[in-house]
């Protein structure tokens, strides 16, 4: 570790900003040092403790107008030389809050710090989209703090019911909104702000905050969400109570897989102590007494378990832009209006799920997190029952219980994190449109196309589809692996979840849709632990055990909060603080970095490297994949009770208000309300009633001019682009030149590109008196043909 403190005070905002730390061996065992010296009493070590440390209770990545790389021209500009917008982290104590940004310069920058009692949640909102019919009512004082916090700004509301949104602009609260029952979570995106309730969510306008519309059908969760939702850029997905069969998508996930040895010994005992805990519930009802470790609370669960008809594991997702205002209802009366899909997605309770960037992949979990899902909705224009859910993977964790706390995604989607209360972070390697993951497709810095050059001349494609629609779409692209037996609509069961290589159909067999992609059973290729301050890394591929890891801190409740996500690496200047960064230097890795803070307050940076299967006699592009990680670099950014707060009101060259400044002028740019060529943002005190005056003279048909509309396209493959045929060049000089079906001379050239010399052709010296002489032959034995036929 460096001997000098890594922290500084910052001229900027007028907090602190910490130097990464350059992650060694030696870092790693003070770390083991750190983690004893937690677990085990001060008597016992004969060792004080270094520094008091606040409490945290919750870690989590932020999104906000200063990663916004869709609004904001200078991200765009920052994001073309290589360069990416910071991080951003929220970190709740249980006494306040604190919010850091990490540039890519690799210094953390404190934006934010405040001690005002326990925090449950807290949004950072977005700047919202607006046009001339809408105008957004607190412009002046973005940018926006949602807090939910155990004492409400009136003081009179009960603990967790008010989110108090603050402007750290001018430092005043700007609205308030208060319920009777208590808050659990906060999500926002640029369109609503939810707020979730313990069966309830209340979607609220993000410019007006006025209420939009509210669910009171949502299927409760024991934790650590009570209430799991996912909300995308349009789509918001939540954990319906009962499944309705006339809005039931066509796909989705029904029944469990066949369970391994392991996971059948595991049941059993479950049975068991379940056995054991009734016969000690009867004993506490004629007694009237609590055995000892069981509460009121959940008594009162399971006997309202036993007595409720709800079904658990039903996933809704409703389009945010196209639901009526008012309650959102499910039920075989309602129309369906905004409800994109309704379908199963486990057997027990939802626990966790997310949305990818595009919003199009939904991953999901239950209470058990043994299997993690990966769905692939496609809607229909009509109703949700048209709507087809494709299943595209199940990702094994592992046969012992575990609450999933966070999910995230890669930026093209090939890499998601799952994070659990044990305190691991597993990684697993999937493609947006389904199949097997491997070297072609994991080990290229960009994402590859389904089918490969050669399936695609080979005309591969064409043949799958044939034997598809031949066997009712159920057949295998796998040789070696039979169809699913089964005819329901969901996916079959699986015979093992142990290997890459086995998994089955989802196909609905309704002729009116496409085959499905096969569901795929993947392993993580890493677990990445941190039950202390450094993380300690496992890797697993297959069938291979992880190792031994170290039991949780017994003062923690055996539970960790961890966040997760991906991001270009920061770790150059822990390596090299005296070097300048170079531009190509986050390009030399195929995988993004991988962030994760815990709540010990420390943020590390793991490098994934993923390659070829060891173990593979033949490395081929089908070769399946394994994974290293090592940790690079690591910033401590909890903070101390000597730490001093740094509350709004915050000057104009603060981060996030230039951030805010940024996003509203480009959002003014988009609407037309400022030219193009503008030189910076707007004054706030300019009226929307400019925005409609530019809008009214327009034509409602004016959008037309830009629609293109393609009406055909030709086959994916020419009978020539096939691998068996070559073309020759016949030159004067005696010499013939053999093109391959793929080089680019059969590229199509303008009547004004000059011809370009045949530098990139494989050429072959042919004889032209043996090629003359093979047409001859040709010939002759085309004449020979003609007179058997005559004869």
């Amino acid at each position: 570790m460096a001997t000098e403190s890594p922290r500084r005070p910052s001229r900027c905002t007028g907090g602190v900003l910490v130097r990464p730390q350059a992650v060694t061996e030696q870092s790693y065992m003070e770390s083991v040092v750190t983690f004893l010296q937690d677990v085990v009493p001060q008597a016992y070590s004969g060792t004080p403790l270094t520094e008091e440390k606040e409490k945290i209770v919750w870690v989590r990545f932020e999104n906000a107008d200063l990663n916004d790389t869709t609004r904001n021209m200078e991200f765009h500009e920052i994001h073309g030389t290589g360069n990416e917008p910071p991080l951003l982290v929220m970190i709740g104590y249980s006494d306040g809050m604190q919010i850091w940004s990490i540039p890519i310069s690799g210094e953390a920058q404190e934006l934010f710090s405040v001690r005002h009692g326990p925090v449950r949640a807290a949004r950072i909102l977005p700047t919202p989209y607006f046009d001339s019919q809408k105008c957004d009512s607190f412009a002046e004082k973005r940018p926006l703090l949602g807090v939910c916090k155990s004492i409400g700004s009136s003081g009179t509301s009960p603990p967790y019911c008010c989110v108090d949104l603050h402007s750290l602009r001018t430092g005043e609260m700007v609205k308030s909104i208060q319920f009777k029952t208590p808050i659990y979570d906060l999500h926002c995106n640029k369109r609503i702000l939810v707020v979730v309730l313990q069966e309830k969510i209340a979607a609220f306008d993000s410019c007006t905050f006025t209420k939009k519309f509210f669910v009171t059908s949502c299927y409760p969760c024991p934790g650590p969400n009570m209430n799991p939702i996912a909300l995308g850029s349009r789509w918001l997905a939540y954990a319906e109570n009962k499944l309705i069969r006339c809005h039931q998508s066509r796909g989705g996930a029904c029944g469990d897989n066949i369970q391994s040895y392991a996971a059948t010994v595991i049941s059993a005992a479950k049975t068991l102590k379940t056995g054991l805990t009734m016969v000690g519930k009867v004993v506490t009802q004629l007694t009237g007494t609590l055995p000892s470790g069981v509460s009121e609370e959940d008594v009162a669960i399971h006997s309202n378990t036993r007595r409720s008809p709800l079904v658990p594991g039903i996933i809704t997702v409703i389009d945010m832009e196209t639901v009526g205002e008012g309650q959102v209802l499910v039920s075989e009366d309602s129309d369906g209006d905004g409800i994109v899909a309704h379908f199963p997605a486990h057997e027990k309770p939802v626990c966790c799920m997310s949305f990818n960037t595009s919003g199009m992949l939904l991953v999901t979990t239950d209470t058990l997190g043994h299997d993690f899902h990966v769905f692939q909705i496609l809607t229909h224009p009509w109703s949700s029952s048209q709507s087809a859910v494709h299943h595209l993977y199940t990702l094994h964790r592992g046969e012992t219980e575990a609450k999933v706390q966070d999910i995230c995604f890669s930026h093209d989607c090939r890499w998601v994190v799952v994070s659990t209360l044990r305190g691991t972070s597993h990684v697993f390697p999937i493609n947006p449109y389904g199949g097997q993951p491997c070297v072609r497709t994991h080990m290229s810095p960009r994402v590859v196309n389904r089918m490969s050059r050669f399936q695609k001349s080979a005309g591969l494609e064409e043949i799958e589809q044939e034997l598809t629609s031949k066997q009712g779409g159920r057949c295998s692209p796998v040789p070696g692996l039979s169809s699913s037996p089964s005819g329901s609509p969901l996916h079959g069961k699986l015979n093992s979840q142990d290997s890459y290589n086995n998994f089955t159909n989802n196909n609905p067999g309704n002729p009116r849709l496409s085959p499905l992609p096969s569901l795929m059973v993947v392993v993580p290729l890493a677990q990445i632990k941190q039950p202390m301050t450094l993380g300690t890394i496992t890797k697993r591929t297959g069938k291979v055990k992880p190792p031994p890891q170290i039991s949780p801190s017994k003062s923690m409740g055996g539970e960790f909060c961890v966040a997760a996500i991906f991001g270009m690496s920061r770790s150059w200047f822990a390596n090299n603080p005296g070097l300048k960064r170079e531009k190509d230097q986050s390009k030399q890795f195929v995988v993004e970095s991988l962030y994760i803070i815990s709540c010990y307050g420390t943020l590390v940076e793991h490098v994934l490297e993923p390659r070829p299967l060891s173990t593979a006699p033949k490395i081929s592009d089908d070769t399946p994949l394994e994974m290293v990680t090592s940790p690079r670099a690591s910033w401590t950014l909890v903070r101390t009770p000597q730490w001093n707060e740094l509350q709004p009101p915050f000057n104009t060259n603060h981060p996030l208000l230039l951030a805010a400044d940024a996003v509203q002028h480009s959002q003014f740019l988009l609407v037309g309300l400022i030219p193009p060529g503008s030189p910076g943002p707007i004054t706030r005190h300019e009226s929307y009633d400019s925005l409609a005056s530019d809008h009214s003279g327009q034509e409602d048909e004016e959008w037309l001019s830009q629609v293109e509309i393609v009406t055909h396209t030709g086959p994916h493959r020419r009978l020539w682009m096939g691998p068996q045929f070559q073309f020759k060049t016949i030159h004067p000089s005696g010499q013939t030149t053999v093109i391959s079906s793929s080089s680019s001379v059969l590229q199509s050239h303008g009547p004004s590109d000059t011809p370009q010399p045949l530098l990139d052709f494989d050429t072959d010296d042919l004889d032209l008196n043996s090629l003359s002489g093979g047409v001859m032959s040709l010939n002759n034995l085309q004449g020979s043909r003609r007179k058997k036929h005559h004869s």
